[in-house]
């Protein structure tokens, strides 16, 4: 009878704490006044075609609203883009590719890539710090697998100062530039296998970069698109997965031998 009531009585219970739930509200409503701020200064228009990108006929429709106001009021887009990109990114919500394009399409190649890259970067920074603070019981819930595999990865790393520093950035680009580990785990479950936030950022910095650029390169391009599919082909993954296999070789080379 015990083990029966024990069974029954182990039901599912909710990852997070009241404090942790009170936590991610007060990130939540922090980012929604701050949107909220952002559209309040923009001119008196017709807002209704404003929504997240969910196809590329919504990225269609949203570019071409937006040129117009681009070259008129480029510092309110700007900060507009900036900070609903650092909202999904924060958030895990996806669509940041539809995003990225949409930086290509209005500002350009050099420029697009530059505001990805830094807004990708806040992004999973501020990712990083949430999860650090919440994160733990949603991952071990949410990505069981995955988090045993990362921790193994970086505990694997030799344990010096030196040598860890370097294998573990090498180690933290190699997942940034393949497709190993999905980017939004890497953010979140990063704080909890304890990465260090200073690797964090450079891998995420630089190892963004390539992706970034195919991506912001399309978006210029955006009516020969047919599907996301379109994004990458053979050569491109292949290029990512060659740059992440050199970003990676010193960090297998320097593992000691059983």
């Amino acid at each position: 009878m015990e083990g029966r009531e024990e069974i029954k009585g182990s039901k599912p219970t909710f990852p997070l704490s009241f404090w942790e739930v009170t936590m991610a509200f007060t990130v939540v409503m922090g980012f929604v006044l701050g949107l909220g701020g952002v559209y309040l200064t923009m001119p008196a228009s017709d807002y209704s075609f404003l929504k997240l990108p969910r196809s590329l006929e919504d990225l269609h429709i949203l570019r071409d609203h937006l040129e117009i106001y681009t070259s008129d009021y480029t510092l309110q887009v700007l900060v507009g883009y900036c900070a609903v990109y650092i909202f999904m990114q924060t958030f895990m919500i996806p669509g940041t590719v539809f995003m990225s394009l949409l930086a290509g399409a209005l500002f350009g190649v050099l420029k697009g890539v530059a505001l990805v890259v830094i807004t990708a970067t806040a992004g999973a920074s501020s990712c990083y710090f949430l999860s650090k603070l919440v994160g733990r019981p949603l991952v071990i819930s949410l990505w069981p697998d995955k988090l045993s595999f990362f921790q193994a990865q970086v505990i694997s790393i030799p344990c010096s100062v030196a040598q860890r520093r370097e294998s573990l950035l090498n180690y933290m680009l190699f997942l940034r530039l393949t497709p190993t580990l999905p980017n939004t785990f890497i953010n979140v479950a990063s704080p909890i296998v304890d990465v260090p936030y200073h690797i964090f950022f450079m891998a995420t910095f630089i190892g963004l970069i390539p992706a970034a650029f195919l991506t912001v390169r399309a978006g210029i391009a955006l009516g020969e698109l047919q599907s996301v599919g379109d994004l990458y082909d053979f050569n491109s993954i292949a290029t990512l997965f060659l740059i992440g296999v050199v970003s990676v070789t010193p960090t297998l080379m320097s593992k000691p031998k059983l």
